[in-house]
C-alpha cells in the first residue's frame, strides 16, 4: 500500500523511514505541499499524509476521493487545514497525532519567553563582537509575575507547571477545567479576566472559527501596558495588522511567535536568497523587542519520534488491518 507524504522535509524522511517496518507500507515523499497544483499526482495511494500548511479543500478532497484515496493521515495535532465536512461526504477518514511530545511545545513557549526577556540572543551577538556592555539587556524576574494561559490542553497544562516553578501566579481560561492544574494552585478565571490582570500571556489553543483573531484591537486594548504575549499554537489567533499598532503603541511589550497566520507561504523553507514581500512579518522582525522561530516549537527529538510512531501506526491499523485504533483520540472521522 502507498502513502503520498506531502510537506516532505529531510528530517520527515528520517524519522518516518526509520519507524516504517512494514514492508506492505510504501512512502512517496513530495517536497511541495499538498494543494491542488499537486494533487493530481496521487493517482495510486490509498492514503496521504498531510502537515499543519497542506490546503485540504473540499476541491482537493474531492479530487483525492475520486483517484481512491481512502485516509487522510495528519502529522500534527491541529486540522484547521482540512474540510472535514468534505471528508466525511467522501467517504475518507481522517487521522491525527493528538499528542506528542507537549513537553516540547510548551519548554519552547518558555525559552522565547526567557529571550525576549533577558535578551539573550542579543548578548551572544554582543559578546561574539567583544562587546561586553549591558547597556539595553535589561530584563525583568518572572518571579511573582502573573502568567495568563488561554487553553489547559496537554501543552498549555505543562506549560503551567513550569511556570509556577518559576514561581508566577499561573491563571488560565479554559472551557474545561483541569483537576490536577486546580489542585497545584492554578486559577480558572475568565477569559476576560486573563487579559486583564496578565503581565505575560501565552496562547495554547487550538484555531477554531470562534476564536480567530482572539488577540485583537479590542483584546489588546484591556491589557496590561507592556504585556508579552507568547504564541507557539496558531497563527490565525493574533490578528497581525493590529498587534503591530499594540508593539508601535508600546502596549506590548514584547511579542514572541512560533506561527503566523501566513506562515505557509514562508516557514519550513530557505528564503535567505529571496525577497519576502510579506510586509506584515517584515515589520515583525524589525521590532527590537519581537521574537520570530518558523514553528519549530514541536522540533525535538522525542516530538518527532512520536509523530512518526503514531502516524504510521493509525494508517497500518485503519488501511492494512482494517481495524480500529486503541486511542480514539487520533481519529477525526
Amino acid at each position: 500500500m502507498k502513502v503520498a507524504f506531502f510537506s516532505a522535509k529531510p528530517y520527515d524522511k528520517l524519522f518516518f523511514d526509520k519507524y516504517n517496518t512494514n514492508p506492505d507500507l510504501e512512502i512517496e515523499y513530495f517536497e511541495t505541499h499538498l494543494g491542488p497544483h499537486i494533487v493530481n499526482v496521487v493517482d495510486d495511494a490509498e492514503a496521504v499524509c498531510v502537515f499543519v500548511n497542506d490546503k485540504l479543500t473540499a476541491e482537493v478532497i474531492a479530487t483525492l476521493a475520486s483517484n481512491g484515496v481512502k485516509l487522510i493521515a495528519l502529522r500534527c495535532a491541529g486540522f484547521n487545514n482540512v474540510d472535514l465536512n468534505a471528508a466525511k461526504e467522501n467517504g475518507i477518514r481522517v487521522c491525527r497525532v493528538p499528542a506528542y511530545s507537549p513537553e516540547a511545545v510548551a519548554e519552547h513557549a518558555v525559552a522565547m519567553l526567557l529571550t525576549l526577556n533577558r535578551k539573550t540572543h542579543k548578548a551572544y551577538n554582543r559578546v561574539r563582537e567583544q562587546n561586553f556592555a549591558l547597556n539595553g539587556l535589561l530584563g525583568f524576574n518572572l518571579f511573582g509575575k502573573t502568567v495568563g494561559v488561554i487553553g489547559t490542553g496537554k501543552i498549555g497544562k505543562a506549560f503551567c507547571k513550569i511556570m509556577l516553578g518559576f514561581g508566577c501566579v499561573v491563571m488560565v481560561y479554559d472551557l474545561y477545567e483541569d483537576a490536577e492544574l486546580a489542585s497545584l494552585g492554578v486559577y480558572y478565571v475568565s477569559q476576560q479576566e486573563v487579559f486583564h490582570k496578565s503581565d505575560i500571556i501565552s496562547l495554547h489553543c487550538p484555531l477554531t472559527e470562534d476564536n480567530k483573531y482572539l488577540i485583537n484591537k479590542d483584546t489588546l486594548a484591556v491589557m496590561k501596558p507592556g504585556v508579552t504575549i507568547i504564541n507557539t499554537s496558531r497563527g490565525g489567533l493574533i490578528c497581525t495588522a493590529d498587534v503591530i499598532e499594540a508593539l508601535k503603541s508600546r502596549r506590548v511589550g514584547y511579542l514572541g511567535i512560533d506561527v503566523y497566520e501566513q506562515e505557509d507561504k514562508l516557514f519550513f523553507r530557505d528564503l535567505s536568497a529571496n525577497i519576502i514581500e510579506d510586509d506584515a512579518i517584515q515589520r515583525l522582525m524589525s521590532f527590537p523587542n519581537v521574537l520570530v522561530t518558523a514553528h519549530q516549537a514541536f522540533f525535538t527529538d522525542e516530538a518527532l519520534s512520536q509523530i512518526a510512531q503514531v502516524t504510521l501506526s493509525s494508517i497500518e491499523t485503519l488501511l492494512i488491518n482494517n481495524t480500529e485504533p486503541e486511542n480514539k483520540a487520533v481519529l477525526l472521522l
